[in-house]
């Protein structure tokens, strides 16, 4: 039998052509569950704002794998030890890291499976692969779950400057088309180091890392964060909730199997069976099921899911403040006359809340400047940013409620 060449070259839209290393990681992608990816768009319902924002999990899942292999070719020539092995794995720990996102990526996060984060799903489904692949994953969940003795290795798959935050935000930049996000990931990667067994940066990359930090803040409020992407994504994450309801009094609703088996359920204690129906399910689970449940009876049901499949969506003010919140009484009194609806289903036709953007966590793990043998916090390396800029949580408050409403106010 002919064996097949598992060393594969990828044509990537952002850096070229990529090599898949090793054969692990052949096997990983050509498996269902991460072929999967191609059909879950990288920012969810964005494309609906930036049209060229319909770039997919599985393109930016090998992007970080392409980073990977730089960032560890680069400590390894600075003298860092890391054996095959371990390279090997970390690869295919990040290759992996997403591999939990649901449909529509963060847009649906803990909607599908409430009180259920992606990561969480990514290593029960991380653990499922490693039994079919007889272990070969063992190494790769240690990494990723942060046991391995290497800490190192395990910041470059999850820290503040790991290589999903530089392949994301470059990434996301491209496909968007703004051009805020457009950070020096190659120059980065090049300052890397390793020192007491964590990453630091060359003092000569802070200006790279300065940069990297804006780029972030920005891209949260031009395109993560942006009024109308918000909206459109608070409205399909209230047309589950409605579907679910709908479905657990008993109405049959139009939905794929696997749609059908979350929106009939409430909790899921048959873990391998939540498992199985989840990785069935993608963005065109739900996009079928959007473009059915227009023609609803349910008038909450029918207004969101016309709403997203035409893009009619909701008016939706974000301030620091909550001066807008007067209006309340009088836009839902507005909305019970429009849609002659009742009290109980207001919750549909307007929403509120608050969202939140920092750049840079001060409590959680630092970007380490190193200069003559020292690190250094960035927010006190830097001559340009301080720590009321970068260590600062922006809080804006939101309120959402259909176009034609805002007309009459």
């Amino acid at each position: 039998m002919k064996s097949i060449n598992k060393r594969k070259i990828i044509n990537d839209p952002v850096y070229g052509f990529i090599n898949i290393p090793y054969e692990l990681l052949f096997d990983i992608i050509e498996h269902p569950y991460f072929q999967r990816l191609r059909r879950i768009k990288q920012l969810g319902l964005t494309f609906l704002v930036y049209p060229g924002a319909s770039h997919t999990r599985f393109q930016h899942a090998l992007g970080t794998m392409h980073l990977m292999t730089l960032a560890i070719d680069i400590l390894k020539q600075k003298g860092t030890i890391i054996t095959d092995k371990e390279a090997e794995a970390a690869c295919a720990a990040i290759l992996l890291h997403d591999i939990g996102h649901g449909p529509f990526s963060h847009a649906l996060e803990n909607s599908i499976i409430p009180h259920c984060s992606h990561e969480q799903l990514s290593k029960l489904i991380m653990h499922s692969l490693n039994n079919e692949m007889g272990g070969k994953l063992d190494l790769a969940i240690e990494l990723f779950e942060g046991n391995y003795q290497k800490k190192f290795l395990h910041q470059l798959i999850t820290s503040q400057l790991d290589v999903d935050r530089l392949d994301y935000l470059r990434r996301d930049s491209f496909f968007s088309g703004v051009s805020e996000g457009v950070i020096g990931s190659d120059r980065i990667i090049k300052m890397l180091e390793v020192v007491d067994d964590e990453l630091v940066i060359e003092s000569k990359g802070i200006y790279s890392i300065e940069k990297f930090l804006i780029a972030r803040r920005l891209m949260y409020w031009q395109v993560y964060l942006h009024k109308t992407v918000l909206a459109s994504e608070l409205m399909l994450e209230k047309v589950l909730k409605r579907a679910r309801e709908l479905s657990l009094m008993g109405i049959n609703l139009f939905a794929s199997p696997a749609l059908k088996y979350y929106l009939q359920n409430n909790t899921f204690e048959d873990i391998s069976r939540m498992l199985n129906n989840f990785v069935e399910l993608d963005d065109y689970d739900i996009l079928s099921a959007l473009k059915e449940w227009q023609k609803s009876d349910d008038i909450a049901l029918k207004t969101l899911a016309d709403g997203i499949v035409n893009r009619n969506i909701y008016k939706i003010i974000i301030d620091k403040n909550t001066n807008h919140y007067h209006q309340i009484s009088r836009i839902k009194e507005l909305i019970l006359s429009h849609y002659k609806i009742s009290e109980d289903l207001i919750d549909y036709f307007m929403f509120e809340g608050e969202i939140c953007n920092n750049a840079y966590n001060i409590k959680d793990d630092k970007i380490n400047i190193y200069k003559n043998g020292i690190k250094e916090d960035i927010i006190l390396a830097s001559d340009m940013l301080n720590i009321d800029v970068l260590g600062k949580t922006v809080k804006k408050h939101y309120l959402c409620y259909p176009k034609y409403i805002h007309k009459e106010l």
